[in-house]
């Protein structure tokens, strides 16, 4: 159930259901709600708050199961070179365990409001390990049938190339901030996925997206200036630590 108090026009849906406000929570909803980060309890309240999407990290384990962290490490341990069972040896605050990727799309897809955007990380140990985790991530989502939830971003201009090759009808959007609009179309981006200090720096790059078709994302985005400034220039989305916020001002414009 959406629980937001957003208006009518911030809960416009698309033609399946998803809602379209622009609201990204990043690592799902986890600030004010006191739940980890990057956690199915995260996931969840973002989903109740009515965000359009939840996007979430994914590495792969030295055993090639995919799981749902930020960094490199989950708690002191290096999730290339760990197991995932040695991974289960700690959990959140909450009582969780970290989720594995195919656990955090099975709990996503059992709703039709809010996307899951998948970011894959770029990996520590080498190139080939990063491709890998690629070619598993486009598997598992199809696997779930969940292709309709699921937008990809990462910040390994290599990696979108190998997701848009295994599956050509997906979203994908680079995160690098150092292309333009115009080089991203070239080789076939569904957007542009850049941070606020990006953005800035180059603020045409939000008309010469919208002129090639591109989308555009920006992160992080925590102040409310900053929120206003994007809404004004016409970003599609915007990825922030504070979905109650966007909420809000979306709901009052």
């Amino acid at each position: 159930m959406i629980v937001t108090g957003a208006s009518e026009e911030a809960l416009a849906q698309d033609g399946k259901g998803f809602i379209k406000n622009k609201v990204i929570a990043h690592r799902g909803a986890f600030k004010n709600t006191g739940s980890p980060e990057n956690s199915l309890a995260s996931l969840n309240h973002a989903i109740e708050m009515g965000c359009e999407g939840s996007e979430f990290d994914v590495w792969m384990t030295a055993d090639s199961v995919l799981v749902v962290n930020h960094d490199a490490d989950f708690m002191g341990m290096f999730i290339e070179d760990t197991t995932y069972k040695e991974l289960l040896q700690k959990k959140y605050p909450n009582g969780e365990n970290i989720p594995t990727a195919e656990a955090y799309i099975k709990e996503g897809i059992k709703q039709n409001h809010t996307k899951l955007i998948f970011e894959i990380k770029p990996s520590k140990k080498s190139k080939e390990h990063g491709l890998k985790l690629a070619e598993k991530s486009v598997a598992l989502v199809h696997q779930l049938n969940a292709q309709n939830w699921v937008d990809y971003i990462s910040f390994d201009y290599d990696i979108c190339k190998k997701v848009m090759e295994l599956d050509p009808k997906a979203n994908v959007a680079y995160l690098n901030g150092d292309l333009s609009p115009a080089e991203l179309k070239k080789d076939g981006f569904f957007g542009l996925d850049y941070s606020l200090k990006v953005i800035k720096k180059h603020p045409e790059w939000i008309k010469q997206a919208r002129e090639n078709g591109l989308t555009v994302n920006v992160w992080t985005v925590n102040k409310k200036e900053d929120m206003e400034w994007l809404l004004d220039e016409g970003a599609d989305f915007i990825t922030t630590n504070e979905p109650e916020q966007l909420l809000k001002i979306i709901s009052n414009k």
